[in-house]
């Protein structure tokens, strides 16, 4: 049997003549750049996000960059994140011209960790970047005071948890700004790139507006900007899905509870941790096991398209501009025995319980042969 690690065509013919539909009124419109379906599509995602305001921009990374210049953030300023995230992360605040301070997890939610942000701050800290990571929230509370006792702005990376929330609060209750991606892979995915900022601050909110579209508040009217816009197309798209993110989003939780149940007595590998109250999107559904590339192998070869997320933490990268550009701040062991020991299984909507069952076989024929 062959199980996908993606079920974008799946999805796509479950609800094409809603997409179709869209797609075709942006272009009967004529209007395909900060047209009607962008608004109309920005008024939907801002209403469903519980924030004032949402500002579509050309992907995730450019969301979390343009985000920190907004907040004047850049050359000279420190900004706390995560070790083991994906490597947009850190490569906006090296874009915006700020210094990353890349701090280590917690060992059971592999989240950031509040405590090492707390002993990461210097005079030089600006803002802390958390993200939720695989799509579970981080330890919001407790960062929205520590950033509040030292006097700093939050920015959320809710790229991997759209939909998430956690034990009495919401995401972005507290932040200045919340980005997200809408890259095809994520849980609310467009058909190429896409992303947003959603934030309760209108200066945040105009500046971004005019940041994506070279400095223009109006037509002719131009200062410092770039060119980073979601495009009509793309807003329709991800109009006419958002309208089943929740009931997509529940169906990733009952398979999360599916492969929870079946590979409970598996004894090589670590499940996710599922915190109680919190609503975990599964954007990724992780294991750990110490023979990782092993059992990568097994899987792939038994036509399970298994992939990791993500086997090198960010500071073992060879690509990224160290010195100025980013520092360690304490121990990242945590984030590194999870970059060496992350697997992640197929999950999606569109799976079937027999593709489910034929997983959990195979992890589990892969358990028994390492006791």
């Amino acid at each position: 049997m062959k199980v996908g690690f993606y079920g974008h065509t799946r999805q796509y013919h479950n609800i094409k003549d809603e997409i179709d539909g869209n797609i075709s009124r942006v272009l009967e419109s004529g209007s395909y750049v900060t047209g009607p379906m962008l608004k109309e599509f920005e008024a939907q995602a801002a209403e469903y996000f519980g924030m004032k305001y949402a500002v579509g921009v050309g992907n995730g990374t450019d969301a979390l960059w343009l985000s920190l210049m907004a907040l004047n953030i850049g050359k000279g300023d420190e900004v706390i994140t995560n070790a083991n995230t994906f490597f947009a992360t850190v490569e906006a605040i090296w874009i915006a011209g700020a210094t990353a301070v890349l701090v280590d997890c917690d060992p059971v939610t592999k989240n950031i960790d509040p405590a090492a942000i707390e002993a990461a701050i210097t005079d030089k800290t600006k803002a802390i970047m958390p993200v939720h990571l695989y799509g579970q929230c981080a330890d919001m509370p407790t960062i929205w005071d520590i950033a509040e006792k030292h006097g700093l702005k939050v920015i959320e990376d809710n790229a991997q948890g759209i939909d998430g929330a956690g034990n009495g609060f919401k995401q972005g209750e507290r932040s200045a700004a919340v980005t997200t991606s809408y890259i095809i892979q994520k849980n609310l995915g467009c058909f190429g790139d896409g992303g947003m900022v959603f934030t309760n601050d209108v200066t945040v909110d105009e500046t971004i507006r005019k940041l994506r579209n070279h400095g223009s508040p109006a037509r002719n009217v131009h200062s410092a900007g770039f060119n980073s816009r979601l495009d009509d197309l793309q807003a329709g798209v991800l109009s006419a899905k958002m309208k089943h993110i929740t009931a997509w989003t529940d169906q990733r939780i009952g398979w999360a509870r599916k492969y929870d149940e079946g590979l409970k007595e598996c004894s090589s590998i670590k499940l996710p941790t599922n915190l109680e109250g919190y609503r975990h999107v599964y954007h990724l559904y992780v294991i750990e096991t110490a023979n990782r590339d092993e059992m990568l192998k097994f899987l792939n070869d038994a036509g399970i398209d298994a992939k990791t997320h993500y086997s090198i933490a960010v500071h073992q990268q060879e690509g990224f501009p160290w010195g100025r550009d980013a520092r360690i701040a304490g121990s990242l062991a945590n984030a590194e025995e999870n970059a060496a020991t992350c697997l992640s299984l197929p999950m999606y909507p569109e799976l079937t319980q027999e593709e489910v069952d034929y997983v959990i076989e195979k992890v589990k024929e892969w358990d028994t042969r390492q006791g």
